[in-house]
């Protein structure tokens, strides 16, 4: 089974739409996701924000809708994505605009084209070309230079005439006649001096795709973007504004957005209003994949999750192999893989509730071990290697050294001196750039929101953790973690309690809490030295 583990596609876009949705295990979120209603995926990389798109993208499809899956780090150009002076910000939205509305489009002449019952009417085309006249108008912004020209031309003409005529009155006449001709032209000229630019007009947009999508013979069009983080954050809020103006108010239309959240920005101010998404009003903000598959507390829901997933995937890689002989249900994984329950999980507690985090260390671990099965020692030595590879060491090539400065800190002042694995965080400083930076690249990890203690009323606090990779090293070591949470009790001693105790019951939390401040005055102190 060892091969088959290293064979597992780590990113959901190296499978197959069919591949995918074998491959899901329904975390809970499958059924919240499968509404009607504009929804907000949060998660950082490998939760699985990719794999939920994909699979409801196949379940719409199966019942006739239209799913639209497009993945945003494909729209726009070098210019426009990374190179913030090319043009403002609302150039450069307007440009990934028009690239995304090209995709769109695409994506909907194709399904029409591969399911042909699709079609309401015979004015799709039609539709079709009017969305397209709706995102190609261009406007030339400049200076507009007139200039007239004249121009006159005049002749003189004369003629003279001669006549005689015979009769009983016989006669000669002659006559002289001149005249002057003129002629004038005027010249209008004029000259533009400035750069061409998109111009979209958001109604047209809207009512071209409203048009379209009521030419589908009544089906719902799902429209899945991923990787919304990939966008600039300075240009995202006025994706988010169009998103509000042209598709959001469309009956017909649901629209599902996949990010991060530390690296989104929906809403600005421009000239004193604002723009982009309003979370919580125009979408909904319900789904946040790190909080489905914690460890800590979950130790049963988890362990059957990852159970799921190591089982649908090595059937899906080892289908006609001898390397998964005997694997017949997920409860085979443990017994042909793993050592015994312990190993398995510590895997799952080493991913801390990130699904692509569990491939890489089983992967390796599976490498180690050779022709044997995974052991507990295998698991530790693979997760402090992913930490080392992904985590930690991306963060100072990343030029983020204070981020990796903190890192050490934090290590420092809750494993070494205070021997817990877990500490509280105010609220207040749950949005401190630094934290946040740790929180995105994985190395800690939110468990819990939003605790109080009753010796602190008004103050709320969040539960985190250092990640699994970071302490691995300590555990078999006097600095081991002794626990979760460390605070003092009513008898001015110094207990550990797990971190699914609630809060509210205890007092003096003070050990537990991390205070930033320390770390930014030594900052500071080392700064004047």
């Amino acid at each position: 089974m060892n091969r088959a583990l290293n064979r597992i596609p780590k990113r959901a876009e190296k499978q197959e739409g069919s591949q995918l949705h074998e491959t899901f295990v329904d975390s809970g979120v499958a059924d919240i996701l499968n509404t009607v209603d504009h929804q907000l995926v949060y998660g950082r990389r490998g939760t699985g924000k990719t794999h939920a798109l994909s699979y409801l993208a196949t379940e719409v499809s199966a019942r006739g809708d239209v799913a639209l899956n497009l993945d945003l780090r494909t729209i726009g150009s070098p210019d426009g994505v990374l190179d913030a002076r090319s043009a403002s910000p609302a150039d450069r939205a307007a440009r990934l605009l028009v690239d995304l509305l090209g995709q769109l489009h695409d994506a909907l002449l194709e399904a029409v084209l591969n399911d042909e019952s699709l079609l309401g009417d015979d004015t799709f085309i039609e539709k079709a070309d009017a969305l397209l006249t709706a995102i190609t108008s261009i406007r030339v912004t400049g200076d507009v230079e007139l200039s007239v020209e004249a121009e006159r031309r005049s002749a003189n003409n004369a003629s003279a005439s001669l006549k005689a005529s015979l009769s009983s009155k016989p006669g000669l006449e002659a006559g002289i006649a001149a005249g002057n001709v003129s002629e004038g032209r005027g010249l209008l000229r004029e000259t533009r001096r400035g750069s061409e630019r998109i111009s979209l007009n958001f109604s047209d947009v809207a009512r071209a795709l409203r048009e379209l999508a009521g030419s589908l013979s009544s089906r719902r069009v799902w429209l899945l973007l991923d990787e919304w983080s990939s966008v600039p954050g300075d240009i995202q809020p006025y994706l988010g504004e169009f998103l509000v103006r042209c598709v959001l108010p469309l009956q017909r239309f649901t629209v599902k957005v996949a990010a991060i959240e530390q690296q989104t920005n929906f809403m600005t101010r421009v000239d004193g209003n604002l723009i982009g998404i309003e979370v919580g009003a125009d979408m909904g903000a319900n789904i946040n994949l790190d909080d489905f598959l914690v460890y800590e507390g979950n130790e049963e829901r988890s362990r059957e999750f990852f159970r799921g997933l190591f089982f649908k995937h090595l059937k899906s890689v080892g289908e006609d192999e001898a390397d998964v002989d005997g694997l017949d249900d997920a409860r085979d994984v443990i017994r042909l893989g793993f050592t015994d329950i312990r190993a398995f999980d510590e895997l799952v507690r080493a991913a801390e509730g990130v699904p692509r985090d569990a491939l890489y260390i089983a992967g390796r671990a599976a490498s180690r071990a050779g022709q044997g099965a995974i052991s507990v020692p295998l698991v530790r030595e693979a997760a402090r290697w992913w930490f080392q590879t992904d985590k930690s060491r991306p963060l100072a090539a990343q030029g983020r050294e204070e981020a990796q400065r903190l890192l050490t800190w934090v290590i420092a002042k809750v494993i070494r001196e205070k021997r817990a694995r877990a500490f509280l965080v105010n609220e207040a400083n749950g949005r401190d750039p630094l934290l946040l930076a740790l929180f995105d690249a994985r190395v800690l990890h939110m468990v819990r929101r939003g605790y109080s203690a009753q010796d602190q009323p008004g103050e709320r606090y969040d539960v985190w953790v250092i990640d699994y990779g970071a302490y691995v090293d300590l555990i078999q070591t006097q600095n081991a973690p002794r626990g979760a949470l460390l605070f003092v009790d009513e008898a001015d001693e110094e207990r550990y309690v797990d971190i699914d105790v609630p809060l509210q019951v205890l007092r003096a939390l003070r050990r537990a809490i991390l205070d930033l401040s320390g770390f930014y005055a030594a900052g500071s102190q080392t700064a004047r030295q």
